[in-house]
């Protein structure tokens, strides 16, 4: 039982977790995505209807969130693919924190980029 605590609390299996959970609701978000492009076929009136629509400032958070979430399964996913085809080294270890770092910084500039 100690053991399996350890296990959990370890980086690798909290950058498992963010891997799984940011590709899962990437995947819920896919839809309403397509739901959204779908407004264009209905003319331009409803797409520039749903266009104002996503001005509102709680859209706004959200996109910030959704490029989080793309940011951080795209560093987990590239660090799993050093993981699998570069041979194993001790610097592979901070690749977890870059991981982090550069999912952080990507959604803190888009941020600001919005606001």
């Amino acid at each position: 039982m100690k053991n399996d605590f350890r296990a959990r609390n370890h980086p690798a299996y909290w950058a498992f977790i963010v891997h799984r959970v940011s590709g899962l609701l990437l995947a819920v978000f896919l839809p309403f995505h397509f739901w959204a492009l779908g407004q264009a076929l209905h003319g331009a009136e409803a797409l520039d209807g749903f266009l104002r629509w996503s001005e509102q400032p709680l859209v706004k958070f959200a996109e910030t969130g959704l490029v989080l979430l793309l940011a951080a399964h795209m560093a987990g996913g590239v660090r799993l693919l050093m993981l699998e085809f570069l041979p194993w080294r001790d610097w592979q270890h901070s690749l977890l924190a870059v991981a982090t770092g550069v999912s952080l910084a990507v959604g803190l500039a888009f941020a600001l980029n919005v606001v």
